[in-house]
């Protein structure tokens, strides 16, 4: 005996429901009226209560309902519009829309350099965040240079249906901690709330996954599978500068998820200003929410690290040790664990402790120590020791002539070496202001325009920044 029609058609509906969110399903597919099924013509036909809904539908969900609709009334069913266009009268125009292609057997799980297709998305909790469990809040170290951005995705993850921060936009250099912060927010996500659809994907495999649904025509599929994602989150973001096709695609995905209360995490290695070559309107979107910056741990974070991940393997490393890798690493975690592994495999296969001669040794040949990059401690105390005064009288509030002249040169060559803004030069030298730091600046141009001794000694300084490099 045939299923009713009517009992197919709330099969359909409840197969919708399971690929699209609430929101997504009772404003754009709760208002449909089934209407009838000719099974001579294998036809359906629904009614929907405005032109807007039917070309939204059509532009957006034609892939979904048509491979939904093969599921349950059978394959080649062709699906058909009566469109209210007229309320006050009750006038309606009937559409006839094209025969559904069949579908595609089961897909291997294994596919993830391939476009996501719509059905994919069938049983919410079978779908595969991409994220590693162990890159977690919990060996995440807090230190002051990812205090803000730490404590926001925390927030973010323990209470992902709030729209505060959305997206969270977080940039940094390399190695400083974006990867490992962007997965603890979805594997927290993921704990607190398993039926919250979460995916972790780099910015390289999506636009591989968008070239592949292109080649193949399934874009429709590629794009409606990511719009049925509850927080999306998408690593390093630079990827794709010069590729506008991807831009334009994920312009898209990103205003859904957005205006559907979806939660987007982005990482980049700069922040949206500096992303020449990026589509407006998409930097846009990526600054309408919280942009965080990650900067690299200073030397008592890359200690604290240290210790943890000591204590975590239970190795036993020496106190100086640690000081001299933390001092070495150039502010990065990647090198940190790097140096790490390494003397960890040295002690065991040699046999030997881990002591100082052996962890110069490995950082010799694990850390291109001669491309460390300069910091603001690294000027304050090239200039101080020019200067012959101390870096603690230099941050403090006295007006005495060569402190303040050395504060003026620290701030002078930060500014020209690094690529911090004013703002947080100014804090690193004493708690300044932006202003300050624009002032000082100034003066010390000026100065080496009419004061040849003086600009003689800023060129010794700046010398002996390339002796140490």
């Amino acid at each position: 005996m045939k299923e009713n029609p009517n009992a197919l058609w709330d099969s359909s509906l409840r197969l919708i429901k399971n690929n699209v969110s609430e929101q997504q399903y009772n404003t754009w597919f709760k208002p449909i009226a089934f209407e009838s099924y000719d099974e001579d013509k294998n036809t359906v036909l629904v009614r929907i209560p405005s032109p807007y809904i039917y070309e939204y539908l059509e532009e957006n969900y034609v892939d979904l309902l048509s491979k939904v609709l093969s599921r349950t009334f059978g394959e080649g069913v062709c699906l058909n519009y009566r469109v209210l266009t007229d309320k006050e009268h009750n006038l309606t125009q009937d559409i006839q829309a094209e025969p559904v292609a069949n579908i595609d057997g089961p897909r291997p799980t294994e596919r993830a350099n391939q476009s996501p297709t719509v059905l994919d998305a069938a049983q919410p909790q079978q779908i595969d965040s991409q994220l590693n469990p162990h890159l977690t809040f919990a060996n995440y170290i807090e230190g002051d240079s990812n205090k803000l951005p730490r404590s926001v995705g925390l927030s973010i993850a323990e209470h992902p249906n709030k729209t505060t921060f959305n997206p969270m936009f977080i940039y940094g250099p390399s190695g400083c901690g974006k990867t490992h912060l962007i997965n603890a927010i979805g594997v927290r996500t993921k704990e607190l709330y398993p039926s919250k659809r979460v995916l972790y994907v780099s910015a390289r495999l999506f636009q591989v996954q968008y070239t592949n649904a292109v080649v193949h025509n399934t874009l429709n599929d590629f794009i409606n599978f990511y719009q049925t994602i509850d927080m999306l989150i998408v690593d390093d973001v630079q990827e794709w500068i010069t590729a506008g096709k991807t831009q334009d695609t994920f312009f898209h995905i990103f205003n859904h998820l957005f205006l559907n209360g979806k939660r987007i995490i982005l990482a980049c290695d700069r922040p949206p200003v500096d992303l020449q070559g990026m589509n407006d309107r998409l930097l846009t979107r990526f600054a309408c929410g919280l942009i965080a910056e990650l900067e690299k741990p200073n030397v008592q974070l890359c200690i604290d690290i240290l210790n943890s991940k000591i204590k975590r393997d239970g190795l036993r490393i020496p106190a100086d040790v640690v000081q001299f890798i933390a001092e070495t690493a150039n502010g990065s975690v990647r090198d940190l664990e790097g140096v790490v592994n390494s003397l960890m495999a040295y002690s065991v296969v040699y046999n030997c402790n881990i002591d100082m001669r052996l962890a110069e040794r490995v950082i010799k040949r694990a850390i291109k120590v001669d491309d460390r990059p300069l910091t603001v401690d690294d000027i304050l105390e090239t200039v101080c020791n020019h200067f012959n005064v101390s870096a603690a009288a230099v941050s403090s509030r006295s007006r005495k002539h060569e402190y303040v002249v050395a504060r003026q040169v620290s701030m002078y060559l930060a500014q020209k070496f690094t690529k911090m803004p004013a703002s947080r030069i100014g804090k690193l030298v004493g708690g300044r202001d932006h202003s300050t730091v624009i002032h000082s600046c100034s003066q010390v141009e000026q100065r080496i325009k009419v004061d040849r001794q003086f600009s003689d000694e800023i060129v010794s300084i700046e010398n002996s920044f390339k002796l140490k490099k």
